[in-house]
């Protein structure tokens, strides 16, 4: 954001800025996404992670965050995106999920952090209908700000799909087969 849009931020009136939410926004592949900020419990640099077995390659394991075991997925592999060496710019933003019936805390590592913007109903814009080929469904919609498109996220959809196994009902319980009579 430049400096003049930020000084015309701070002296919107209370009419500007009703009906906006505040999103933070960040970069993956070139691209602006962005989720909402009060969904943000920090933004810390990239460090280790231990690895869990048997979990889906965009997991890439927990990080231990002052007591608290938070999972954490690369967002570029979520996306199906290629998977680039992680750099002094990258971050794991730490986000509260509502998924599975309950609230959790997740890390989601992007390429950088970029903006907070404050982005009105009007701006919304739904996502475009690709048809069955290309899901859209975690997606919020579409801003424009400042000229250019920021992808808004439900990250609500996104980690409830993952852990929900991409969306397909479990499998029902295996019966057992019964018992032999002689």
């Amino acid at each position: 954001m430049t400096s003049a849009a930020y000084a015309g931020t701070l002296t919107q009136s209370a009419d500007d800025t009703e009906g906006k939410e505040q999103y933070l926004s960040f970069i993956i592949a070139n691209e602006e996404y962005a989720v909402e900020i009060l969904r943000v419990q920090e933004i810390k640099g990239w460090d280790s992670v231990t690895e869990i077995p048997n979990t889906p390659p965009y997991v890439l394991g927990v990080m231990n965050m002052r007591g608290t075991i938070v999972p954490i997925i690369d967002l570029r592999l979520r996306f199906g995106l290629k998977t680039v060496e992680y750099k002094s710019t990258t971050v794991v933003i730490v986000l509260k999920v509502h998924a599975g019936g309950r609230e959790r805390v997740m890390g989601f590592v992007v390429d950088a952090v970029s903006d907070v913007y404050d982005i009105g109903r009007a701006q919304h814009k739904p996502p475009p209908d690709f048809g069955t080929a290309v899901e859209t469904r975690f997606l919020r919609g579409l801003a424009t700000v400042e000229d250019k498109m920021i992808i808004l996220i439900d990250i609500d959809y996104l980690v409830d799909v993952d852990l929900l196994g991409a969306g397909v009902a479990p499998p029902p319980a295996p019966t057992l087969a019964p018992p032999l009579v002689a």
